[in-house]
């Protein structure tokens, strides 16, 4: 028994150090020689909930961790490991409570204060994140990831110095900390080619991954765009993009077929004969394409007293997901789930989102979920929640295409890594987003982006007519507001509205032919009127 036990550990031993090392393949061999040996000790669950978890495979990962506090109810890394778990599948009552329970631990170990500190900055409570990542960090100085992921909650919360300090301290540490020096590029506007200079060295060295690579050449790009050099700007995004495109997968095929399905599937006739769901006015969706304004328009919302920013859930396509019980395999929807979706009951469906969300949506009188590929549900939200407000953020073509195009996404958006592909994707979408309009008619109000930024008062007034809302003159002071922002638009929404950025994508022109002929022969001018 003694020999058993001393293998179990070196074996545990041996899985954990493995994954420091990003060895998946060896730590999930040592889970399970470790479980084959005892199957009872929390601590082999524990190593195959984290290698799981690495890999992505979340109901495996939500499995072993059940099973590591069933056996360990004390495991404070199980339970906090559990709740990010949970929210990174929708189920956020269920991270709620076992974040209770790893609370309830007091945990002293930063490896566990650092996923608490995710955790809450997973469900939005940003100052609370601060507080547990700043006990990480008091515990453990030397260990760069704990300040970095303190930087990114200081960024979410707009404190931009402290966020610098945190990144310079990362990199102090880890010198070519890739995410770092992204993250840096995008905290403020170059004023000298030094930090690109530095990451130009970098990129002659052999790269560490392909997503160390990605985030060097995105943050030369960012830099040599703040510069003005586009030639620069122009190779390192294309860079970025080719090397980020070889880490992600993406079936277009996939996303034909479900295209295809949801513009047959869902007809007048459908509409005609479904019966509505829930009553309630709280919910509005702002939909669209990444980078086209979504942000800018939500946070002028929610400067209305009246209105929550819930942030963008994933809740809408979660319920649909469970209750059609059909796997949607990393993607946000499928022509299967899209076909199966059309016989739900839509009370249940609109009752399953609002349940779901209800640690999120505030006690305001409505909320804003601005999940922007929530337009691949719009039918089935306007049934479930016939009084949901639905608001679709357009902008010009190729301003959105080559905005989504420069920018690197955590684990959405797959199709923006080339330029054809991007392109035939917003093609897609804007022939969908017609098909919806002529089904839901006046359910949604287009706003332009274009327009925000040149007439701000004039837009925000006429999606408070659209929204039965009051006119608040703080409207028009949204930039002013403290509340944390968590998406790539965190520092620009923190201005003024701009017109910056519109026909940005002309000082790269020569090298976004591909795109451009894709649009342009779909009808979509680089001059399309609003």
């Amino acid at each position: 028994m003694e020999i058993e036990t001393g293998q179990y550990n070196r074996l545990l031993k041996q899985g954990f150090e493995a994954l420091d090392h990003a060895r998946t393949d060896v730590a999930h061999q040592c889970a399970r020689r470790a479980l084959s040996i005892n199957n009872q000790h929390a601590g082999g669950h524990f190593l195959v909930a984290l290698v799981a978890f690495n890999q992505k495979n979340y109901t495996v990962a939500r499995q072993a961790l059940m099973s590591t506090v069933s056996l360990d109810p004390l495991h404070a890394a199980g339970w906090s490991q559990l709740a990010r778990v949970c929210i990174l599948t929708g189920q956020y009552n269920n991270a709620a409570d076992a974040l209770e329970k790893a609370l309830a631990q007091n945990p002293k170990d930063p490896i566990v204060q650092d996923i608490i500190g995710t955790v809450f900055s997973l469900l939005g409570d940003q100052e609370s994140a601060l507080t547990w990542h700043n006990k990480a960090v008091l515990k453990a100085a030397d260990n760069a990831r704990y300040h970095l992921n303190k930087a990114a909650c200081l960024i979410f919360l707009g404190h931009n110095d402290d966020a610098k300090t945190s990144l310079n301290r990362t990199l102090a540490l880890q010198p070519d900390h890739a995410q770092a020096h992204w993250m840096l590029a995008r905290l403020d506007k170059a004023q000298d080619r030094k930090h690109l200079s530095e990451i130009s060295e970098m990129l002659k060295q052999p790269s560490a991954s392909k997503d160390a690579e990605a985030f060097l050449w995105y943050a030369a790009g960012k830099l040599a765009e703040d510069l003005g050099d586009w030639d620069m700007a122009a190779k390192a995004y294309t860079k970025g993009a080719k090397a980020r495109r070889q880490t992600v997968r993406y079936d277009e095929g996939a996303e034909e077929r479900l295209f295809k399905a949801l513009k047959e599937t869902y007809t007048d006739d459908w509409m005609k004969k479904t019966a509505c769901g829930v009553d309630n006015p709280s919910p509005i969706f702002i939909v669209g394409q990444p980078r086209t304004g979504t942000t800018l328009v939500e946070r002028i919302i929610t400067s209305h007293t009246d209105v929550h920013s819930a942030g963008e859930l994933q809740q809408f396509a979660m319920a649909i997901k469970r209750q059609t019980g059909i796997p949607s395999h990393g993607l946000p929807m499928t022509a299967e789930i899209a076909r199966a979706a059309a016989a739900l009951d839509m009370t249940k469906l609109g009752q399953a989102y609002l349940d779901t969300t209800r640690l999120l949506r505030g006690t305001s009188p409505h909320f804003v979920d601005k999940l922007p590929v929530n337009y691949l549900y719009l039918p089935l939200i306007a049934a479930a929640l016939p009084k949901a407000k639905i608001i679709h953020i357009r902008r010009c073509a190729m301003d959105s295409c080559f905005a989504s195009y420069k920018q690197l996404f955590a684990d959405a958006y797959v199709h923006s890594y080339d330029q054809g592909e991007m392109a035939r994707h917003h093609v897609r979408y804007r022939n969908l987003m017609e098909h919806w309009h002529d089904l839901l008619g006046d359910r949604i109000l287009d706003v332009h982006y274009e327009n925000v930024v040149t007439d701000t008062e004039a837009e925000a007034r006429r999606i408070t007519k659209h929204l039965n809302l009051s006119w608040d003159d703080r409207l028009l002071n949204f930039h002013l507001q403290d509340q944390a922002v968590t998406t790539a638009s965190a520092s620009q929404v923190r201005e003024k509205a701009h017109t910056r950025s519109v026909g940005r994508w002309r000082n790269f022109s020569g090298t976004l032919t591909k795109m451009q002929g894709i649009l342009s022969a779909a009808g979509y001018e680089p001059n399309e009127k609003r």
